[in-house]
């Protein structure tokens, strides 16, 4: 959940399937999560083994300069998927929590955002998602499927609506234990002791409190503890669930060669719409914790089970949470043979925003006109037409928050980094937030500069050692542009719903999905062949 790292590959050449013109590509892409720029062999690595995704680098173009628009999951595919930076969907958020966690959540992606699949639909593709959402499932009951995948022009869906959490499988710990104990046991304790102390002052007739009001407090804070118990306890039943379009096929989810049905179902979509054109997003669990690898890859890598649940993705290939470079610079493949120049490499800065308006043009529609898209059409770069990117300006948000700004200026080789703010480590020494295993991006939880830390990228990628007026001559010369961009961005924004408020966050029973109910744990395999028998058979 830290991190979203993309892996995107623009029409797959398959024997067996009709080519379309370049004006009507199939399109293959595929995601990856938690995926290290330097974890595959493409990019650097000497030991991982990632044969097949290094065939796609040979035979295409290597993305340098890939950023993705947030560091988290859910506001990244929802920019992913609109072109647009996550604030301007409301998919950004002002609460420490920035993305969905639960299933029954009423927050997700809004039905008035147009996705690069319907615009592709409506050309008559055929289009699918297969594997990981994160963009929120109902609004206001358990079947209003307002939020899903098929709402937002996907034909097809099999897969997790929510993420991978280490709650999801058992012995992988949890993400929520800390919180619990941090913001939930001592205010619990706190009232115990004050309603325990209430009763035994009226008992001895020091204080009358009423009999009543004391019944209520307590009869609300044991339903209270009891549906919080409840809600943890039945965690991985409530929220880690496999669906195939609107129907929940395995309830909870069994990591048992999950990767191999997510590539079988890839390639039966494929197989299914060979005489059309289609668009197919393989969104991989890959390598999100809680890690898991099949019998086939585990123990086979030098790197434990991470390496080994890397090796397992790029088999099926070939069949962090914040912005630094780290956390938001991210492998990008786009592989098009007799198209698009291979084995060449792009240093100018894209955006995973970009794979939006570059399919949408390619399958002949038209970009919406009536609100700000945020990437650019990638093809007059990728072919050779334009050197330099659109983009001379990236703003780096930490969910609602500008927390930094890049730019690239058109006569100049520099790439110029600004942050305003920079997350509080924990353990302070360390580098990263591992206490609440994301960084929050307000108030106590980060440290303001002003002026704002400048970094030079092209000459310090690692983000080691920061400008002053001494070191750079043109020091607020820059800040001074970077600024006036940062006005004209913060201009174009308009007020939304904010669709990750506590509101929207927080789980509500009457939108929990059941494939039996609550009394049987919400239990069901229709994966397995023996599920299947005893249905049929019943």
């Amino acid at each position: 959940m830290r991190l979203l790292l993309f892996l995107t590959v623009c029409q797959y050449a398959i024997n067996s399937i009709h080519t379309y013109s370049v004006s009507n590509p199939n399109v293959v892409l595929l995601m990856a999560d938690d995926l290290g720029i330097g974890d595959l062999g493409c990019y650097g690595n000497r030991t991982l083994r990632t044969p097949y995704i290094d065939r796609l680098a040979k035979e295409g173009v290597t993305l340098t300069q890939h950023i993705a628009a947030s560091p988290l999951c859910t506001p990244s595919r929802a920019a992913f998927l609109t072109g647009r930076y996550p604030i301007r969907s409301g998919m950004a958020a002002f609460s420490r929590v920035g993305v969905f966690l639960f299933s029954a959540s009423s927050g997700g992606l809004p039905s008035e955002e147009i996705t690069f699949s319907k615009l592709l639909k409506q050309r008559g593709y055929a289009t699918a998602l297969i594997g990981k959402w994160h963009l929120g499932m109902n609004c206001e009951s358990s079947n209003d499927f307002c939020h899903h995948p098929l709402s937002h022009g996907f034909d097809y869906f099999y897969g997790l609506t929510v993420t991978n959490l280490r709650d999801c499988k058992p012995g992988q710990g949890s993400v929520f234990l800390k919180g619990i104990q941090k913001y939930l046991v001592i205010p619990v304790q706190i009232l115990g002791v004050t309603l325990v102390s209430l009763a035994v002052v009226h008992y001895v007739g020091l204080l009358k409190v009423p009999f009543q009001a004391l019944g209520y407090c307590l009869l609300l804070t044991a339903i209270s503890l009891a549906v919080l118990i409840f809600f943890f306890y039945h965690f991985r039943h409530l929220n880690c669930f496999l669906m195939r379009d609107h129907q929940i096929i395995q309830q909870p989810l069994s990591y048992e060669n999950l990767t191999q049905r997510l590539t079988t179902e890839a390639v039966q979509f494929i197989g299914r719409n060979t005489d059309v054109p289609f668009l197919l997003v393989l969104s991989y669990l890959h390598v999100h914790t809680a890690l898991y690898a099949s019998n086939m890859f585990r123990g086979k890598s030098k790197h434990g089970l991470y390496g080994d649940a890397v090796e397992e993705m790029d088999w099926s290939v070939g069949g962090k949470s914040t912005n630094w470079e780290g956390g938001i610079r991210v492998p990008g493949l786009l592989r098009w043979p007799g198209v698009i120049p291979a084995g060449t490499y792009m240093d100018e800065p894209t955006s995973n925003m970009d794979i939006f308006p570059t399919i949408v043009k390619l399958a002949g529609a038209q970009l919406p006109y009536d609100r700000i898209i945020d990437g650019h059409d990638l093809m007059p770069l990728l072919q050779g037409k334009v050197t330099r990117s659109k983009h001379e300006f990236l703003f780096h948000y930490c969910n609602a928050y500008l927390n930094a700004v890049r730019w690239h200026p058109g006569n100049s080789e520099s790439v110029w980094k600004a942050f305003f703010f920079t997350p509080n480590f924990n353990p302070e020494d360390s580098n990263g937030c591992y206490d609440s295993h994301v960084c929050f991006c307000h108030g106590g939880f980060i440290t303001r500069h002003d002026p704002p830390l400048l970094f030079d990228l092209s000459r310090d990628p690692e983000e080691k050692v920061p400008l002053t007026p001494k070191t750079e001559r043109r020091f607020y010369e820059i800040l001074r542009v970077i600024q006036l961009a940062v006005a004209n961005h913060t201009r174009s924004l308009q007020a939304v719903p904010d669709q990750l408020s506590w509101d929207n966050l927080l789980w509500k029973p009457w939108l929990q999905p059941c494939c039996s109910s609550l009394f049987q744990s919400c239990y069901c395999d229709f994966e397995s062949e023996d599920s299947l028998l005893e249905v049929h058979s019943g």
